[in-house]
């Protein structure tokens, strides 16, 4: 189960990232997904894996936008990637972690920031 470090780390990281004045397409992705995971992580039995996912996205979404982590979202990143870890590799092959639906329910919406 989840312990609240973790989900306060992601709230806080989500927190962080909210206050940017200009907000790319990229960081609205990376704010909608922190908010999935947010909710899923009570009810996730492997949380780690879910926050490996989260962290993968992460770091490909800020990649791909040229996104620059101030030090402190850097900071809170790196917590969530030791986290992650702990999933091991398994699950990391053969995963797109550049699709920002894996962290939605199935029929939900997925907010799209392309327009």
């Amino acid at each position: 189960m989840v312990n609240d470090l973790e989900k306060g780390i992601v709230m806080d990281l989500y927190h962080v990232l909210e206050k940017r004045n200009n907000k790319s397409i990229q960081i609205l992705d990376i704010l909608d997904v922190l908010l999935q995971v947010d909710k899923r992580l009570d009810n996730e039995k492997h949380p780690e894996r879910l926050i490996n996912k989260l962290t993968q996205y992460i770091r490909i979404t800020a990649s791909t936008g040229k996104i620059k982590f101030t030090s402190e979202e850097e900071k809170l990143t790196i917590q969530l990637s030791v986290i992650g870890q702990k999933a091991g590799l398994n699950g990391s092959y053969m995963a797109d972690f550049s699709d920002k639906s894996q962290f939605y329910k199935f029929g939900q919406q997925v907010p799209c920031h392309n327009n």
